[in-house]
């Protein structure tokens, strides 16, 4: 079991945001959260995977063009809960965005705008644990356009499946010796990450693909890493 010191309680936090947003989409979320913040096993935990297809990285000029989340548990993936959205950028889309994750701009000319999806997106994501695989792509992006569009920052905790990669293979002295000596560091992007753990291989770069990805990623992370008694605070970021 991982345990981590942070700046700041996530309990306060949440309970501050809860009493002072104004806007009732982010106000419901907050509350929602607040539901399984203490005391909250992985066992008993209810999880959402999520994925967002961006046009670039950058969170203050890039835009998000697709979202897939899929609910799940320890047990199981409910994939028949899963859900996608095209999102309508403000911009145009780059050759080089369009060749990563195939998304055109005919594909997206009837998507909705991100405000619509995004009144869809959060009911979804009520009273469960938020599971990605590199939490500054989805933090960051829904982040930036919560100000935009809600006039409010929202951020809550995230499990992220990379950084639990990045701390078994990236961290301690084996890391560090395979470093001292030049040796190519350990793959932990999503695909590489899953074969470790005998998963099958999918098509990536797809939002409702790569989000089923990493909840089998997130269920056999647990399974060799974890206890699913550990609490979930003590997972997140």
């Amino acid at each position: 079991m991982f345990k981590h010191k942070r700046r700041f309680s996530w309990l306060d936090y949440l309970q501050e945001q809860s009493k002072t947003i104004q806007e009732p989409l982010l106000k419901c979320f907050y509350q929602s959260q607040l539901d399984f913040i203490q005391d909250k096993t992985l066992r008993a935990a209810e999880f959402v995977a999520l994925d967002f297809e961006t046009t670039g990285l950058c969170p203050e000029q890039d835009e998000i063009v697709s979202v897939g989340l899929v609910p799940f548990t320890l047990q199981r993936i409910k994939v028949a809960q899963a859900k996608h959205w095209l999102v309508r950028p403000q911009g145009q889309l780059s050759d080089e965005s369009v060749v990563i994750h195939g998304i055109t701009h005919s594909d997206l000319s009837q998507a909705p705008s991100l405000d619509k999806v995004l009144q869809s997106l959060l009911p979804e994501l009520q009273g469960k644990v938020v599971v990605v695989h590199y939490q500054f792509i989805e933090r960051e992006f829904l982040a930036q356009a919560s100000v935009r569009l809600m006039g409010q920052e929202l951020i809550f905790p995230m499990i992220d499946t990379m950084a639990i990669e990045a701390r078994w293979h990236r961290m301690g002295w084996r890391s560090e010796l395979k470093r001292w000596f030049g040796a190519k560091q350990v793959s932990i992007r999503l695909a590489d990450s899953r074969v470790r753990y005998g998963l099958p291989r999918y098509q990536m770069h797809s939002a409702l693909t790569d989000a089923i990805a990493t909840a089998e990623l997130f269920q056999a992370q647990v399974r060799h890493r974890f206890s699913d008694s550990d609490y979930v605070s003590d997972v997140w970021q």
